[in-house]
């Protein structure tokens, strides 16, 4: 057998093996007598169909088959004497099995790069760090206190803080608008959760009594069809009920699971903890790599780019499904490509800075990964580690998550880095 690699354009690469001409004559005979042990031939019983009539037959779908078994049979010990590792599979591109004495077949693929990573002395790197106060404690117990509250309905015009009960229909130059409509909505007066204008024009009225508001959404709306747009909104108030603001005593912390206020402060301030901690952890890493990702410039693989974005149109299908949106189907998934080759691009990265390393996360740091992961599923937290312990194959993202920190705390030790104090609702507030 032979071998010759060329090189193409960046990553591609084409690969040619010659064999004698009989390996693949040999091939196809083995073909047509597996294929004269299936087929009926009239004249003839199965299995005993002489080989020149499975040829003529059968010889173009024969010599297809004979071509395949001979790729997989030899390719994977063709590239490994020339040390190559393809990123994808290959495409058989040429075929020559019309030579006297040879038959040779020619593949394409792409291969992964080589990465030199660049020095991590040389990054500067921007982390944020936080420091929960007691006014962040005060503001939370703030919450949870409205989480609570309790409304009762009252025969009285609705004033800011009441909840309000309505029916609303909205149009656009006489036409309802999609999305306009609704029953039963609930609001609280002055929570600032519909556009400007609607809220302060239900203050004033009782239930039973109807209005009509003239408002315009504003010109950075969300939904660019109704950006700027002049719209009328027909509402009827159906119920006006006052707020019952609860006691912080213990039957205040019972509604949370807790035996008394002490004991709801300190569940509280550790939830903040963690909550800020993961946070930050997520927009720290963001930080980090994203440095990382613009000190080092490599191609990727299109085949790995094109995988990546076919799983991220699938995760986006399954959450719109999991909030009973139904899934368009005619995006198609190369609208992810550039968030797919970021992810391609560093999880190269990562990879080379382990291997490097020799970075390798234990057992303990696996165990150690799983409790701190635990600790956000409450009561069901033996259930998720019962879940991942059952199958070994489900600790990769768990290895690959340690590795991953692993390398991100390498990187840091190197790095200059800056560190930017941030405030409890900055760091809860901004996306993870």
């Amino acid at each position: 057998m032979k071998t010759s690699l060329k090189t193409l354009d960046g990553l591609k690469r084409s690969f040619t093996v010659e064999l004698p001409i009989d390996a693949f004559k040999k091939k196809t005979d083995q073909v047509l007598q597996k294929m004269a042990s299936q087929v009926n031939i009239d004249g003839f019983r199965k299995g005993k169909v002489p080989i020149a009539i499975m040829r003529k037959q059968f010889g173009a779908r024969a010599s297809s088959d004979a071509v395949n078994e001979i790729v997989n049979d030899t390719l994977f010990d063709a590239l490994t004497e020339v040390k190559v590792t393809p990123a994808s599979r290959p495409d058989i591109t040429e075929i020559d099995a019309e030579g006297e004495k040879t038959f040779t077949y020619t593949v394409t693929f792409e291969v992964y790069p080589e990465i030199k990573v660049a020095d991590f002395s040389k990054l500067q790197v921007e982390q944020s760090e936080v420091t929960i106060t007691q006014a962040d404690e005060d503001k939370t117990l703030k919450d949870l206190t409205e989480q609570a509250i309790e409304y009762k309905a009252v025969k009285r015009k609705s004033k800011k803080g009441d909840q309000v009960t309505i029916d609303f229909k909205g149009m656009i130059d006489g036409k309802v608008f999609e999305g306009g409509v609704a029953s039963d909505f609930k609001m609280v007066l002055g929570k600032g959760s519909m556009i400007k204008g609607f809220e302060e024009g239900l203050k004033g009225i009782t239930s039973g009594d109807s209005t009509t508001l003239d408002l315009t959404f504003p010109k950075e709306y969300h939904a660019p069809q109704l950006a700027g747009k002049a719209v009328v909104f027909e509402v009827e108030m159906k119920e006006v009920a006052e707020p019952t603001v609860p006691e912080l005593d213990d039957k205040f912390a019972a509604k949370f699971g807790e035996k008394d206020m002490d004991a709801l402060k300190a569940s509280m301030k550790k939830q903040m903890s963690v909550e800020v901690t993961n946070r930050l952890g997520n927009q720290n890493k963001d930080a980090l790599f994203g440095v990382l990702l613009e000190a080092n410039s490599f191609d990727v693989p299109q085949a790995s780019i094109n995988q990546e974005a076919k799983s991220l149109l699938q995760e986006m299908q399954q959450r719109l499904q999991q909030q009973g949106i139904p899934a368009k189907g005619d995006m198609p998934a190369s609208t992810f490509n550039p968030e797919a080759e970021r992810r391609v691009k560093l999880g190269l990265l990562i990879n080379q800075i382990a291997t490097d390393n020799k970075i390798e996360a234990t057992k303990e740091q696996l165990d150690a990964k799983l409790a701190e992961m635990a600790k956000s599923y409450g009561e069901n937290a033996q259930q998720m580690l019962d879940y991942y312990k059952a199958d070994p194959s489900r600790m990769t993202s768990i290895e690959l998550m340690v590795v991953e920190k692993m390398v991100q705390d390498l990187i840091l030790k190197d790095a200059k880095v800056t560190i930017k104090k941030v405030t409890f609702e900055e760091a809860t507030q901004a996306q993870a």
